[in-house]
């Protein structure tokens, strides 16, 4: 039988303390005491209020989804000249170091969702390719989003942007990689 979750002010206060805690140390091999100890609270009191450990990962990648989806839905798409456009505007806020932590624990969810599609990453990948190609598709005139071509576009488009934040984030050199982005969409 599963708990259920409460909502309450300490559920968030000890989430966004949990999420400040994942995005420094990560995800991956988070152990329940060492995150309890460290956002003032006990594994008990975290189990009560998110009902698993698996429940708290699920609540702390959605977390990060939202904080990604709220950040880049920020970009004003309306001037940005179509996908290409938007992509280089997607670019700015990815290559920003302000977002780096943000997307390290994008990377991880993503990697780990591939890994382990049962578990509680289950879905994050996919889900985080549709928000994606949500933000591109907007960048299209209606017309052709329904098309093949369209979706093609924001694949490539996609694929670009994810290949090259992927780069940036093993090696850090933001000069070679947002080269190279600038170059691709300035051509297509």
């Amino acid at each position: 039988m599963t708990v259920p979750v409460r909502e309450s002010a300490r559920k968030r206060e000890l989430l966004d303390a949990a999420y400040a805690y994942v995005a420094e140390h990560g995800m991956v091999d988070m152990s329940l005491r060492p995150l309890a100890d460290a956002v003032g609270s006990s594994p008990r009191v975290m189990l009560f209020l998110f009902g698993s450990k698996d429940q708290l990962i699920q609540a702390l990648l959605a977390r990060a989804r939202e904080d990604e989806l709220a950040s880049l839905q920020q970009i004003d798409i309306s001037s940005a000249g179509g996908v290409s456009g938007t992509a280089l505007r997607v670019w700015r806020w990815l290559s920003s170091p302000g977002h780096r932590r943000l997307l390290m624990l994008w990377a991880e969810g993503y990697a780990r969702s591939l890994i382990d599609p049962a578990g509680p990453w289950a879905g994050f990948a996919r889900q985080t390719v549709d928000d994606w190609l949500d933000i591109l598709a907007a960048a299209q005139p209606p017309a052709q989003r329904r098309t093949r071509a369209g979706a093609t576009e924001r694949t490539l488009a996609l694929s670009v942007l994810r290949g090259s934040l992927l780069d940036l984030l093993a090696t850090g050199d933001e000069r070679r990689v947002t080269a190279a982005v600038r170059s691709y969409f300035s051509d297509t």
